[in-house]
């Protein structure tokens, strides 16, 4: 079986030092804040090169945070990409605010910067950058349409843990960027866990009092908050593997490079493309084709694992059905069912990527 993802197997490439980082946590009772979160949130923001880190309970939950604490009016409208996860767009309507669905590019899948100006009114407050699969987002051209519409720029990080846009690490670029470490996350945790990172001081005090009930000292409530932390042991597990995170995603670019060449002249099979002066994290390899299910279903007939991202994009989602978006003539909403997700990860060789290509080309000599 080639697998999608293999935790197992990345845990016991690293087991004595996540074990060794556990029961240290359990010797100190630090379950809740103390050093190991402190000092995760220190690393992060150096590794991410932002100034200021506050981790809470999950990625949905940084997205709602963030949100609350730009204090934009109520209803504002929030630009977010029709081709992600609803958590990018949920967290918006929770806060109060109206989705605006913007189309994606047709190489890479990010936020379509042409359309998002086309859908800027007097009430966009925001840009949501998804920076989906890992690919970064042109955060120039989106700078420079916030900059002329004065509309502040939130980076979707869900994805993106070590991807580099023009040599700077993403999420503070924009004005504040978001981070989860779902456990299937190039840097995930063993639970749920997010974190917000920023450049500018007074954010940094005001998700961190939003996620603690409004408050810096206890029992101090400034504001009514919320509670959302992570824990000592998800943090400590974290500061373990953001060790190994570079090489994590040296290996996904070099698994990356093997489905390209082996890809390449298969012409039924739309490659995915990197801007110039970027790095990938390559969170997930998409590639698009015509008869996706089928393709999927053979593979899996060949122990091949493999995954769809998203099989339905926002806008056509019911939840969504009363902004009457779905039937827009978006590039998203036109590919959500030829996207398909092959394995890539530190698990696999260069023999299981072989496997891959080899089934795949099979499968469009034989129709």
């Amino acid at each position: 079986m080639i697998k999608f993802l293999d935790l197992y197997n990345q845990y016991l490439s690293i087991q004595k030092e996540i074990d060794q980082a556990i029961k240290d946590v359990i010797e100190q009772s630090a379950y809740i804040g103390g050093k190991c979160v402190k000092n995760f949130e220190d690393a992060f923001a150096s590794y991410q090169q932002a100034d200021f880190c506050v981790c809470v309970g999950n990625g949905t939950d940084a997205l709602e945070i963030a949100l609350e604490a730009l204090s934009f009016p109520a209803q504002s409208e929030i630009i977010v990409p029709a081709n992600s996860f609803i958590s990018s767009s949920e967290a918006v309507t929770r806060c109060g605010h109206k989705v605006v669905f913007a189309d994606v590019d047709t190489i890479n899948y990010t936020i379509d910067l042409k359309d998002v100006e086309k859908r800027i009114s007097q009430k966009t407050k925001a840009i949501i950058a998804v920076h989906l699969y890992g690919h970064p987002c042109d955060m120039d051209g989106l700078k420079s349409i916030a900059n002329k519409y004065n509309l502040k720029i939130i980076e979707d990080c869900a994805q993106a843990h070590g991807a580099e846009y023009k040599g700077r690490r993403l999420g503070a670029i924009g004005d504040i960027g978001t981070f989860s470490f779902y456990p299937g996350k190039n840097l995930g945790a063993y639970g749920d866990g997010g974190a917000i990172i920023t450049n500018h001081k007074d954010m940094e005090k005001r998700c961190r009092m939003i996620a603690n009930h409004g408050r810096i000292e206890k029992y101090n409530h400034l504001i009514e908050g919320r509670n959302s932390r992570l824990d000592g042991l998800q943090a400590a597990i974290l500061g373990v593997k953001l060790k190994y995170l570079d090489g994590w995603i040296d290996q996904r670019n070099k698994i990356a490079v093997r489905y390209q060449r082996g890809l390449r002249d298969v012409s039924e099979v739309f490659l995915p493309s990197v801007m110039n002066e970027v790095r990938h994290a390559y969170h997930l390899f998409v590639i698009r084709v015509k008869k996706r299910d089928e393709l999927k279903i053979y593979l899996e007939n060949n122990n091949i694992e493999t995954g769809i991202h998203y099989p339905i994009a926002l806008p056509k989602l019911n939840a969504y059905k009363y902004l009457n978006q779905s039937d827009e003539p978006m590039l998203a909403n036109n590919i959500d069912t030829e996207l398909l997700s092959l394995p890539i990860g530190e698990h696999l060789c260069y023999d299981d990527i072989d496997k891959v290509v080899y089934a795949i080309r099979k499968f469009y000599s034989n129709i």
